[in-house]
């Protein structure tokens, strides 16, 4: 799994490529604890590169999200490939996460 950040405005975008998987997830993971650390305000994770996710990795998600929420941060996800948002929808994550089709539209809904 690869990890790369931008900046688009404001806002960090982390791109993902690669399996979300128990090998994986610790490295996302640490990356996500450091934003959290640092109160990061909006945060989006673009899936477009992302194939797989598993439990290890819905966890990971779960945890930033947890630990973003102290502080009022907000967190969208996109670009999911029909695979990997029916893994979301399957656990009903989807009512939790924000997730949008492109980073335009999930870009509208943190600065909303």
């Amino acid at each position: 799994m690869e990890i790369s950040e931008s900046i688009e405005g404001s806002i960090p975008v982390v791109s993902i490529k690669g399996d979300i998987d128990l090998e994986s997830s610790p490295k996302l993971r640490e990356f996500l604890k450091i934003k959290s650390s640092g109160k990061c305000a909006k945060l989006l994770l673009d899936f477009t590169g992302v194939s797989y996710i598993d439990s290890s990795g819905l966890a990971t998600l779960i945890e930033y999200f947890q630990a973003a929420q102290p502080f009022g941060g907000k967190l969208a996800i996109s670009g999911l490939s029909p695979r990997v948002r029916n893994v979301f929808e399957i656990v009903r994550l989807e009512q939790i996460f924000s997730l949008h089709s492109d980073n335009s539209s999930a870009l509208k809904a943190l600065n909303a």
